[in-house]
């Protein structure tokens, strides 16, 4: 905690003494936004706002090869699943700064296999939960506080030290401070703030598989649905921005309660987000690290028992208190090539040696990726992607499985390994002005669940995505 409070300190410092840059750039690194002059006449900022999204996906898989198969794998046979949710977005201005956010969600279906068997599963909107019945909870509920840093060379002439802010889900319209600090306390996603892409962040609208919706290398610290008990702190100065934060992490792996004991287990993620122009185009370059400390066991202790006792290894009998450790890294960057096209792209490692316990069975990845909107052949409102995933594992975690392990995402009996290679392609088309979108989309996956005994895998999915 020592650390924590250090960290925020020098937040604050940092603020207080900061000295302006002139930028244009909003807080979750999505839009460009102009300076707004002193004489505009603009609407009042939003006191209170309403938005709603639903989506759906439905998912076909015809059969594949498969020399066997365990209780975790991806099903070999013909499958076909669908998924649905749909979120309100309640905002509120409490305050000078202060706002409020409620977000109900439900959520109901299937990914195939129930979301195993594949490291990068194939539906970003499905989680690991047993009852697949559309089910009613609450995926957010947070407060947002911030404050402006003055800065007085922001001060030119007509220019205010401002930025607008556009009508968005958890976002009232209105005006927000160039610079400046902010806190986030509440119930909410970290990747709400962590990890951003331009060009690949959402499943709803976007590429749909896990490793490309967030850095599968990234623990992030989540329950089952993929919402955390959390407090962050935001610094945006100039073309940088920097985020600190602490998070509750699960009471078990892929638990639906979290641990709010924070000297059992927590989490600590930090990212440094640098938005820059290249050949007179917007990119942006990340920077992020996690430490995770649970009650997780260690994959070659569990196989050291296992070894022992002449039994296939169970990794959760290898967890001794709340001493289990886990840390990594990752690098983000998008980059507008043209008005049509964009590349993106993420690195991510941890250091594999205890077991996965909150996002998924990823220790090493690299993604890469095109996008390009339809302003080319005059479809300006549709987007289209192609992107190249490759997952791998460390060597104990590799050797767990092969022994017959299971983890809550993977487990063929057996494993012959080889990294997971996954290729994604999608069209999403805008029929009409308001806001729907019909999404036709490809995966194909070589070795799934790191099994060269296994695959490869096509998958074909539908997604109807619609907001108000």
């Amino acid at each position: 905690m020592k650390r924590i409070f250090t960290l925020l300190l020098l937040f604050i410092g940092l603020g207080i003494t900061a000295k302006a840059q002139d930028f244009e750039y909003s807080k979750k690194g999505q839009r460009v936004i102009e300076e707004t002059p002193l004489s505009t006449d603009v609407a009042r900022p939003e006191r209170f706002s309403i938005h709603f999204q639903t989506t759906y996906i439905y998912q076909y898989k015809p059969k594949f090869s498969s020399d066997y198969q365990g209780r975790n794998s991806l099903d070999s046979a013909e499958q076909k699943d669908n998924s649905v949710t749909a979120t309100l977005y309640l905002g509120l201005r409490l305050w000078k700064g202060g706002e409020l956010y409620v977000n109900p969600e439900i959520a109901g279906g299937s990914g195939l296999s129930g979301a195993l068997g594949m490291a990068g599963s194939s539906n970003g909107e499905t989680f690991r939960v047993g009852n697949p019945s559309p089910t009613l909870y609450l995926a957010r509920g947070y407060i947002q506080q911030t404050f402006a840093l003055k800065q007085n060379a922001m001060r030119r002439k007509g220019v205010l030290n401002t930025q607008s802010v556009d009508a968005d889900a958890n976002q009232l319209a209105g005006y927000e401070p160039k610079n400046y600090l902010r806190f986030i306390a509440g119930k909410y996603c970290l990747g709400d703030y962590f990890d951003n892409n331009e060009y690949s962040n959402s499943p709803r609208t976007q590429f749909m598989n896990w490793a490309l919706m967030n850095n599968g290398a990234w623990d992030y610290a989540a329950n089952v649905r993929g919402y955390t008990l959390a407090f962050t702190t935001e610094l945006q100065l100039g073309n940088t921005n920097v985020k600190a934060n602490i998070a509750a992490m699960p009471e078990v792996a892929n638990g639906a309660k979290l641990n709010t004991n924070i000297n059992q287990a927590y989490s600590l993620n930090a990212e440094v987000n640098h938005h820059f122009n290249l050949w007179n185009k917007p990119g942006n370059l990340r920077l992020l690290g996690f430490y995770n400390k649970a009650n997780m066991g260690n994959y070659q202790d569990a196989i050291n028992i296992a070894n022992s006792l002449s039994k296939t290894p169970y990794v959760d009998a290898a967890a001794i208190g709340y001493n289990g450790k886990k840390y990594g890294f990752g690098i983000n960057f998008d980059q507008e090539l043209s008005k049509t096209f964009g590349v993106f792209g993420r690195l991510g490692w941890n250091d594999g040696r205890y077991q996965t316990w909150c996002f998924t069975e990823i220790d090493q990845t690299v993604t890469l990726g095109l996008s390009a909107n339809g302003g080319a052949w005059k479809r300006t409102n549709d987007n289209c992607g192609l992107a190249f995933i490759l997952n791998g594992l460390s060597q104990d975690h590799k050797d767990y499985l092969a022994m017959g392990g299971y983890g809550f995402i993977l487990g063929d009996g057996a494993l012959n390994y080889a990294p997971e290679f996954i290729t994604e392609l999608y069209y999403s088309f805008k029929p009409v002005k308001q806001g729907i979108w019909i999404t036709g989309d490809y995966q194909f996956c070589m070795n799934p669940g790191y099994n060269m005994d296994r695959g490869p895998v096509h998958i074909l999915s539908a997604r109807v995505h619609v907001e108000l």
